[in-house]
């Protein structure tokens, strides 16, 4: 099984930025808890970070007939990427949308995903944890194809 993990915009800032609302681990350190994650359940790993829609949304078109499922933590891009919507949507790959926090306690216009509805489910609050539930419900998902 392949997955590919992609991260938008600030992401790779994590460790840096609003220590208060997505901790102190870095971004590097993130990876790592991924990368343990796909040992542990033999499955390889790919990540991919970007601050940039358009590089987002290629990533998304390459993967059709590429991967097994899609982790995204699309950041910002989350409440109003139409864009990002859309490639999940032509490539019908299994995604799991992510947040690190809980997007539902926070500003009222991060209440909103465009993505969610393209997704099998959406992950938010538990930190970096979030995406290896995310990859378990990929998993889940492939073993009843």
């Amino acid at each position: 099984m392949k997955i590919l993990v992609i991260n938008g915009p600030n992401i790779n800032m994590l460790g840096i930025r609003e220590k208060a609302i997505y901790g102190v681990e870095t971004y590097d350190q993130l990876k790592d808890f991924i990368h343990a994650i796909g040992e542990e359940k033999k499955i390889h790993i790919e990540h991919y970070q970007s601050n940039i829609e358009g590089e987002i949304v290629t990533k998304i078109q390459k993967a059709y007939e590429n991967v097994d499922g899609i982790v995204i933590n699309a950041g910002a891009y989350t409440h109003y990427s139409i864009a990002i919507m859309d490639a999940l949507k032509s490539v019908n790959i299994p995604t799991v949308e992510v947040h690190i926090s809980n997007i539902f306690k926070r500003e009222e216009f991060r209440h909103k995903s465009f993505i969610a509805p393209v997704c099998i489910g959406s992950i938010c609050g538990f930190g970096m944890y979030g995406y290896k539930l995310a990859i378990d419900a990929l998993i889940n998902e492939n073993s009843k194809v």
